[in-house]
């Protein structure tokens, strides 16, 4: 099997991170892959946040619970220092698949070079918000860019999880 393959099957989402902060030349790479996800037409509608000052993943924190009524007031982000919040124009037809590859691609290119990730909800819900609408507006965006999701990176704190079972009937070949 060769090693694209192997790091597609072997990736997990990894919900224990240590408070180190991942590198520079991780976060490059990372981003790197991000940034040739395809996208329908090849329209690039993608905007890719990356956030490690401590205020800004706190306003991140609480807009991310306050979008989730009922949910505990733990860290959405497991502790991971590194949140990319991936944002999409919403005026491109494919934004949303278009932002989703884009997700799978810094998760799988995180996995390959030993930093953990994991997809955390809610970023379209917290960019409705009038704080969500302010933070896109001191990164430069307007109101047109909805959040897809937040990939957020760092290294495991602990044992990393292991696959379960695919489950029956995943594949229907006709």
């Amino acid at each position: 099997m060769n090693e694209t393959i192997k790091n597609l099957i072997d990736r997990r989402s990894v919900r224990t991170y240590s408070d180190k902060q991942i590198t520079k030349e991780d976060l490059d790479v990372i981003l790197e892959a991000g940034k040739y996800a395809p996208s329908g037409m090849n329209r690039q509608p993608t905007v890719m946040v990356v956030v490690q000052k401590e205020e800004t993943l706190e306003i991140l924190r609480r807009l991310n619970i306050a979008a989730k009524p009922g949910m505990s007031s733990h860290d959405p982000f497991y502790g991971a220092p590194t949140v990319v919040v991936v944002l999409v124009d919403r005026r491109v037809h494919t934004a949303v698949e278009d932002g989703s590859l884009v997700m799978g691609n810094l998760m799988n290119a995180a996995h390959s070079i030993g930093v953990a990730s994991c997809w955390i909800h809610r970023a379209k819900e917290t960019f409705e918000t009038e704080e969500g609408k302010a933070l896109l507006k001191k990164w430069g965006l307007d109101e047109n860019y909805m959040g897809v999701g937040n990939c957020i990176l760092g290294y495991i704190d602990g044992e990393y999880p292991v696959a379960k079972e695919r489950k029956e009937g995943f594949v229907i070949v006709d």
